[in-house]
């Protein structure tokens, strides 16, 4: 509605200052001569707008100007107390400052959506963490937000999955992501984008130099490019297994990770179907966890290594003498 988008762009103004017409049309999903339409139509409202043309033009509002009209409807209102994880705030340390920011709100809130708001807040919860995903070691934030907002170099001692020892790696980092309740710092090294768990960095210290980072690159950009990358790696083991039926929707939590597509049941055999894919061949032996309840069909060497693991297993507790008699 050109009401709504009257105060998108007002709002935008105060945040911004100058902003260029293409991009205001950009945001806003419309043509520029709209955007130069709605300026003065807001200028004729009374809103101290201008617009200068040429290569550093831009819209902007007159020095000073400031309007504390929230404009807020009613599903705005609700969607700010949805809040998308509680524990992201507690990790960054903004827990009290966000408490105090809703109150603030939801004082300035427009009074018939306020008890909307307040239901929100108290009839949604969103738990990021994981079912099954065990204890993990917390993850030490404080030094790698300083680096992200101060604009500063970082020196690591970061310990990759399956390394004892820990490397040093000095990166520019482009900001912090929480994916599924583990953050990550999203970074450069050497010019090439890089991804560290949080929870696996040993040390952090600040650097005394800027950040180096690639021009015209985001965060947003620089995680998309590495989210792609981990997701459409190939997997080295592709693994076609069998499900006893009664085990199937535990099957499916505790192997999500694996899983390339649903697990296929005809409604009649007391086995489903599931394909899974693993970085090493060795890694199937995960499967040993399920017992005679899952069977690898296919390949034989996936059959051949859960075949080894499990004459491991008998010859650990063979030699205990619990295998005996």
């Amino acid at each position: 509605m050109k009401s709504d988008r009257l105060l998108s762009i007002l709002l935008l103004l105060q945040t911004r200052g100058r902003v260029p017409a293409p991009e205001l049309a950009g945001r806003l999903e419309v043509s520029v001569r709209t955007i130069y339409r709605d300026v003065e139509a807001l200028s004729a409202a009374g809103v101290p707008v201008y617009a200068e043309r040429g290569r550093h033009g831009g819209i902007g509002l007159l020095a000073g100007f400031r309007t504390d009209v929230t404009g807020l409807t009613a599903d705005e209102s609700r969607a700010l107390f949805v809040l998308a994880a509680q524990g992201a705030h507690a990790a960054l340390g903004l827990d009290a400052a966000l408490a105090s920011a809703l109150r603030k709100v939801m004082a300035a809130l427009p009074a018939p959506h306020r008890p909307a708001a307040e239901v929100t807040s108290r009839r949604v919860l969103v738990d990021a963490t994981r079912w099954n995903s065990g204890p993990e070691r917390a993850a030490d934030l404080a030094v790698l937000q300083d680096a992200v907002f101060s604009d500063r170099r970082l020196r690591l001692r970061y310990r990759h999955s399956g390394e004892r020892q820990a490397r040093t790696y000095t990166v520019d980092p482009y900001g912090l992501v929480a994916k599924a309740g583990v953050w990550y710092l999203v970074a450069d090294r050497r010019g090439r984008p890089r991804l560290f768990r949080a929870d696996r960095v040993r040390r952090a210290r600040l650097l005394d130099e800027p950040v180096r980072r690639r021009p015209g690159v985001e965060l947003a950009d620089a995680w998309e490019e590495l989210r792609r990358r981990v997701e459409e790696r190939e997997a080295g083991v592709e693994v076609t297994v069998r499900v006893r039926r009664e085990l199937a929707d535990m099957f499916r939590r505790m192997a999500a990770a694996q899983l390339t597509a649903e697990p296929e049941d005809d409604g009649e055999s007391p086995w489903v179907t599931a394909r899974l894919a693993y970085p090493t061949l060795r890694a199937v032996r995960q499967l040993l966890a399920f017992s005679d309840r899952v069977e690898v069909l296919d390949p034989p060497e996936a059959r051949a290594e859960l075949v080894a693991g499990a004459r491991s297993v008998l010859a650990l507790y063979g030699e205990a003498g619990l295998g005996e008699g």
